[in-house]
């Protein structure tokens, strides 16, 4: 930060770190045991799987994303949409965050397919073969799963869904933020992404009080989680019926949280191709789950 003061360049970052690297009503049941909670969690730590739910004969069913972006998000989903008629459909999320301009590059993918996003957990076989599929409530969308969110023509969040956001940061220093040192090539990275992503947010409707929300928010603090209101002020949110992006699909409403882990959104080049669990995209993320009380031992 001294280093961005005597550049004369304090305007600048707060504008530049402000941007977030963030973000069904129906039958009410119990999810399951927190065995599942413990799965989901894991694979929310993985790199992000797209699925197909099939959800026939009333209604399409919709497509799984779930886990963090990383740099080969992109070509994954391009392997998953071959061969199908994806025009249309919905993507329900469940994703920690990850890479800033894979996410971008996602995002528009979603958009000129018309795709309609919403958060959630995708549940099948919840009551044996014949069940028909359904969406948990109980699901997080922070950092740059934001950006996806807004990538659908509609969009929908639940109640009891956590979408949460975060200033962007350089992924490797984001541990330990203060101490850390910024050279004129992280700038130029910074400002360039920091371009890119002011740029994607608008043009898929997003709104600039998302980027002041996100401002207050530096990555050695908690990400904020949106309410209601803020999520209708920022334009996430562009419907409050689940049936205009999951028809005839019933909401679940979980006795057990899944927590998500805090993840950072991370600028500038892609990373040596990692196969670690949150190593992927070199984003900074917390040892505990999000949510969670910090233990010793943890990492910020």
């Amino acid at each position: 930060m001294k280093l961005l003061k005597s550049l004369n360049l304090r305007g600048w970052l707060l504008m530049g770190t402000a941007v977030c690297g963030v973000v069904l009503a129906g039958t009410i049941a119990t999810l399951g045991t927190s065995a599942r909670a413990g799965a989901t969690l894991e694979e929310r730590k993985l790199p992000m799987k797209f699925g197909w739910v099939a959800c026939e004969p009333n209604c399409r069913g919709w497509v799984s994303a779930v886990g963090i972006i990383t740099a080969d998000t992109p070509r994954d989903f391009e392997d998953f949409a071959r061969g199908r008629q994806l025009g249309g459909a919905t993507v329900v999320l469940d994703s920690s965050g990850g890479s800033v301009n894979d996410a971008i590059s996602l995002g528009r993918r979603f958009r000129n397919l018309g795709l309609l996003t919403a958060v959630g957990i995708s549940m099948q076989n919840r009551g044996g073969p014949s069940a028909r599929p359904a969406v948990g409530s109980e699901a997080y969308c922070e950092s740059m799963c934001v950006f996806l969110l807004l990538a659908g023509k509609k969009r929908y969040v639940p109640e009891g869904a956590h979408v949460r956001v975060h200033q962007i940061w350089m992924g490797d220093r984001a541990d330990d933020a203060k101490a850390a040192s910024y050279s004129a090539q992280d700038l130029m990275i910074v400002e360039r992404d920091i371009g890119r992503l002011a740029k994607y947010t608008f043009d898929m409707g997003g709104a600039g009080d998302l980027l002041s929300l996100a401002l207050s928010v530096p990555p050695w603090e908690d990400l904020h989680e949106l309410d209601a209101g803020e999520l209708k002020l920022t334009n996430l949110v562009t419907t409050d019926l689940v049936a205009d992006v999951l028809p005839h699909v019933d909401l679940v409403a979980p006795a057990v949280a899944a927590l998500a882990p805090k993840t950072q959104a991370r600028f500038g080049e892609e990373p040596e191709q990692q196969l670690q669990p949150a190593k992927s995209t070199k984003t900074a993320e917390a040892v505990v789950p999000t949510g969670a009380a910090p233990a010793a031992s943890s990492q910020k």
